[in-house]
């Protein structure tokens, strides 16, 4: 028997595996084709039009700076051909003044390192130039001359860069990834806080404000897709269109980073209001019913941040916006039945995050504002 779940467990993993496999080499075929064209390209370049026997640095230098990567590629491209590149200089002018014995390539790999470090903090900059100048001195001298590697790796390169500008990534779809991740999980937020209520369990509560807390890494690599996104619309004239799109999902990031910090005081309020009974059953049940409508809403501005038909991204953050404005105004502890000072705190604390929230819709901020029930 134990034999039989064995094989079992295997034959279960192998299958997986395959099926994992299958789907990310599908996923890769475009990139894949780009990344054999320009290394090819570049080779080709380097040996039929500058005459240079076997240029491998040109293929190996438009590898390496194309690669995989989540974001936009522009500035992995830049980062990595300039650090293959230096490398091969600096491995080209230390071999031509020192000659290359072993005790060389150590010396070569020591400055390589500190230059990178000197030139840009980026491991994989440092990683490229230590690397390239390394393998100039191990390898032999080309028939060209001691900076045909040099030439090679400009070429390589330049020929990445090209790529990269004429045939990008779509630079909105990380960032669209990230914004339905992070609204998501601002969602899940309020749900449990809604469902500390309804079973009054502060310990619930306190976990929603970990789970707030941890959302914090999401806030910083949208920032960082944004940002890499940016500079492809703003270089590659395919995606020049695009840049208001983007520039309108930068906006809306420092809204939906505002309402998770302010979810994450309303949490460790509420934990406080459950332990100390502040809320009546029926404050309790009013208010979870708001999380619970608020989350809804949240959801739908997920799928409208996300949506890539302008039609149907318009509708849905109208459809967000109104669901959004109908609970800003339920948002007064009078109409939420609730009595005592600390309760009416929890309430108060939720309205800067509504008024993040309809400002992440497209809202004026005043507007915004203005939506709640004067107090």
């Amino acid at each position: 028997m134990a034999i039989a779940a064995g094989l079992s467990a295997s034959r279960r993993f192998l299958r997986g595996r395959i099926r994992t496999g299958l789907i990310r080499s599908r996923n890769s075929l475009f990139p894949a084709i780009q990344m054999t064209g320009c290394a090819v390209g570049a080779y080709a370049f380097a040996e039929y039009v500058l005459g240079h026997s076997g240029p491998l640095f040109a293929a190996t230098s438009s590898l390496i700076a194309l690669g995989f990567s989540r974001e936009p590629r522009l500035r992995r491209v830049v980062e990595v051909g300039l650090g293959c590149t230096i490398g091969i200089v600096v491995g080209d002018l230390l071999l031509h003044w020192l000659g290359g014995d072993i005790w060389v390539a150590a010396v070569v790999l020591l400055v390589s390192i500190l230059l990178a470090r000197f030139l840009d903090g980026g491991n994989i900059f440092t990683t490229q130039l230590g690397l390239q100048s390394l393998l100039v001195v191990l390898l032999p001298a080309p028939a060209g001359g001691p900076f045909t590697r040099s030439l090679d790796a400009i070429v390589g390169g330049l020929f990445a860069l090209l790529v990269t500008i004429l045939v990008p990534k779509d630079p909105r779809r990380e960032p669209r990834k990230d914004v339905q991740k992070l609204l998501h999980e601002l969602a899940e937020v309020l749900r449990e806080c809604a469902t500390a209520l309804s079973n009054s369990d502060s310990t619930q509560a306190w976990h929603a404000l970990i789970r707030g807390r941890n959302c914090q890494p999401l806030v910083d690599a949208m920032r960082h897709s944004l940002r890499a996104s940016g500079e492809v619309a703003t270089l590659a004239p395919a995606y020049r269109r695009h840049r208001d799109e983007l520039d309108r999902l930068k906006q809306s990031l420092d809204f939906i980073d505002l309402a998770l910090r302010n979810s994450r005081v309303f949490a460790r309020r509420l934990t406080s209001a459950i332990n100390h009974a502040a809320l009546s059953d029926e404050a309790n049940d009013n208010i979870a019913e708001v999380l619970q409508d608020t989350a809804a809403a949240i959801e739908e501005l997920s799928l409208g941040l996300a949506e890539t038909h302008d039609g149907a991204r318009r509708a849905h953050l109208r459809t967000a916006r109104q669901d959004l404005s109908e609970i800003a105004l339920r948002l007064h502890p009078k109409l939420l039945e609730v009595q005592r000072l600390e309760g009416e705190t929890v309430v108060m604390l939720f309205r800067p995050l509504m008024v993040d929230l309809l400002e992440a819709t497209g809202m004026d901020s005043r507007e915004a504002r203005d939506v709640l029930p004067g107090l």
